[in-house]
């Protein structure tokens, strides 16, 4: 009896040991793994941090850049101006015919828009009063950017005077009619046919003295800022 008494708590020490000896193998299995998950996790942080840095340095950066007066601009025109036709005031359009370039720096592209204002326009007259024109631009719009407001020195072009040609014509015309009178009637002949000649002569100039100023879609003009202008310039970082 007692025998029996002895193997079973034997056997209970042994069912004992063998449970314990589970648990502290399990523990030790477990411990290994949550470690390596938490480098896992800390491994994943700082490469996300890594990229996060390296996106943030290939990002266009903005900077200021300001051109200069008298920076001149090249501009194409979108629409025609005709002095008989325009009005003062009037907006026209075009676009740069170069890059606008500062410092090393492209501020806007070949294409860029542009808008301005006719700031002075004269009609040609009959005789002697020929024909002006002059324009301002107002904006430039870099392509993918915001409008920039500017202010220029007036482009202009002034028509040729048509008064000495007018004064040919007119005596051309005396001195053929004073030619065609004498002919006809002797000295008062003459002189009656030089009058009507004369009147003739001018009459054809003022006809054919007045001249407009055109220019036509695509016509290359030059435009220079008189005050500075500041641009928003996107770079690339190295």
């Amino acid at each position: 009896m007692q025998s029996k008494c002895m193997l079973r708590g034997v056997g209970v020490c042994l069912f004992a040991l063998l449970i314990a000896g589970c648990q502290s193998g399990s523990q030790q299995t477990e411990t290994p793994q949550g470690a390596a998950d938490q480098s896992g996790a800390q491994n994943e942080a700082r490469s996300k941090g890594t990229r996060a840095s390296k996106s943030e340095a290939a990002a266009p950066q903005e900077v200021k850049v300001a051109a200069p007066a008298g920076t001149e601009l090249s501009v194409r025109l979108n629409n025609t101006i005709d002095t008989g036709k325009t009005s003062p005031g009037a907006n026209f359009e075009g676009s740069l015919a170069a890059a606008l370039v500062v410092d090393g720096k492209e501020v806007a592209p070949v294409g860029s828009q542009v808008t301005g204002t006719v700031t002075k326009v004269v009609s040609s007259g009959r005789l002697n009063r020929p024909a002006e024109l002059e324009l301002a631009l107002s904006s430039l719009s870099p392509t993918g950017g915001e409008a920039v407001q500017i202010s220029t020195a007036p482009w202009g072009e002034k028509g040729q005077s048509h008064k000495k040609r007018n004064l040919e014509m007119a005596g051309g015309g005396g001195g053929a009619g004073a030619l065609m009178g004498a002919l006809a009637g002797g000295k008062k002949g003459a002189l009656i046919g030089g009058l009507v000649g004369a009147a003739g002569g001018t009459g054809a100039a003022a006809y054919t003295g007045k001249k407009e100023i055109v220019l036509a879609p695509e016509t290359k003009l030059t435009f220079k800022l008189s005050s500075p202008a500041t641009f928003t310039v996107k770079t690339k970082s190295m």
